[in-house]
């Protein structure tokens, strides 16, 4: 069932008289700080032995802004990556929403400094982050260790065993350019690509060389009415919204996300049945 823009609004501002206070404070002060951890075990059939159990975690869409998403919000976020113990963390673009000053330069340059894995912190960028101030950005990542796979490939060995990482540079903004992932990636060896928004994944099924995509993106549509589902979602975002999906051969995962945006300039940022999340991944070979 499709909603128009006007039509949210409507129901939403209607659903706000009869939720009263409660619910708006719901919806703006405790469900965005609710974080959810998914855990998922996926079994690749191009996964060497070797990296059967590996765990990565992924997170996504912080949207640090100093207001919706603060510093003490975002030292709690990366805390709580901090407590999982996995092999890599993988974050799914969007760092910001639409400016990147001084002071978001310092702020993410020093939490993400904070965040280890044993086999590293890989990231892309997503569409905000190109809005925002993206060589910024870079400059904070890459001075607190943070590896972006800007079209990338970065392989990981376990004895004769390899596990590809790649990552597609922004797609929505045309930076991607998967051939040049295709041309990096050895012919053995399973392929997991990051890139921000999760409908690339009917491309990326059609290579035929990709077992898992990650992506972020579409918050989840932030609002998931039930029975309805989210009525806003993103470009891009509108296909593989959230979750687990089967694309052929493909594999794609959608995370939630951990910040919000105004998703109408009449509304407050708000998440309402669509917990913020962190999903951990455990790999299993055939």
């Amino acid at each position: 069932m499709s909603f128009t823009r006007r039509k949210f609004i409507t129901a939403a501002a209607g659903g706000l008289v009869v939720l009263g206070s409660g619910g708006l404070l719901y919806a703006t002060r405790i469900e965005p700080l609710w974080i959810e951890f998914t855990q998922l075990s996926l079994t690749l059939p191009r996964l060497h032995p070797a990296f059967d159990g590996y765990r990565l975690l992924q997170f996504s869409d912080i949207h640090f802004d100093g207001r919706f998403m603060d510093r003490e919000m975002l030292l709690d976020v990366i805390a709580a990556v901090r407590t999982q113990q996995v092999d890599a963390v993988v974050y799914t673009g969007d760092f910001v929403t639409d400016h990147v000053s001084a002071d978001i330069e310092q702020i993410l340059g020093e939490t993400f400094a904070s965040l280890h894995a044993p086999d590293g912190v890989f990231a892309v960028m997503g569409n905000h982050d190109y809005w925002s101030g993206v060589e910024a950005l870079r400059r904070a990542l890459d001075a607190a260790g943070v590896i972006e796979l800007d079209n990338r490939v970065h392989t990981l060995r376990r004895g004769t065993g390899t596990l590809h990482l790649c990552g597609l540079d922004d797609i929505w903004e045309r930076h991607h350019r998967l051939d040049h992932v295709l041309a990096q990636i050895p012919d053995d060896g399973a392929a997991i690509l990051l890139a921000h928004e999760p409908d690339f994944a009917d491309t990326t099924a059609a290579t035929g060389r990709f077992d898992l995509q990650l992506s972020g993106h579409s918050h989840g549509g932030q609002v998931n009415i039930p029975l309805i589902g989210p009525p806003i979602l993103p470009w891009l975002g509108r296909k593989y919204h959230t979750g687990l999906y089967q694309v052929g051969s493909l594999i794609q995962y959608t995370n939630r996300g951990i910040g919000t945006v105004q998703m109408d300039w009449d509304l407050p940022a708000v998440r309402f049945n669509c917990r913020p999340e962190i999903t951990i991944i455990t790999l299993r070979s055939v």
